[in-house]
């Protein structure tokens, strides 16, 4: 079965950096787009960062833009986001997302909570 699970996340403090990581399995990850979104209470999903099945196109989200890179390792079934020079409104729920650009199919991680505080 899909599994999407994701890891890095925690506490970090302002200007501080963190590396998440999402694992897939059970679907053809290197076919997929992947993304990363984020999500606070009140406010609606935002998208951080988006990566092409070869790695050809990547792209992202205003605020991470200078800050944030996306990457992907296709013989690990992996993609990851570097973040850097982190801000307290970095603070959020981040979401892996997996697109079959073939098809209809989308798979989501769980959520794992990023936290920017002094």
């Amino acid at each position: 079965q899909v599994q999407l699970v994701e890891s890095g996340g925690g506490l970090v403090q302002p200007g501080g950096s963190l590396r998440l990581s999402c694992a897939a399995s059970g679907f053809s990850f290197s076919r997929f787009a992947m993304n990363w979104y984020r999500q606070v209470p009140g406010k609606g999903r935002e998208r951080v960062a988006s990566i092409s099945p070869a790695s050809t196109t990547i792209s992202y989200g205003d605020s991470a833009k200078g800050r944030f890179t996306n990457s992907r390792d296709n013989a690990k079934n992996l993609v990851s986001l570097q973040m850097n020079s982190l801000e307290p409104e970095d603070t959020a729920v981040y979401y892996c997302n997996a697109k079959d650009r073939l098809g209809p199919a989308e798979y989501w991680g769980q959520g794992i909570q990023v936290t920017v505080s002094s």
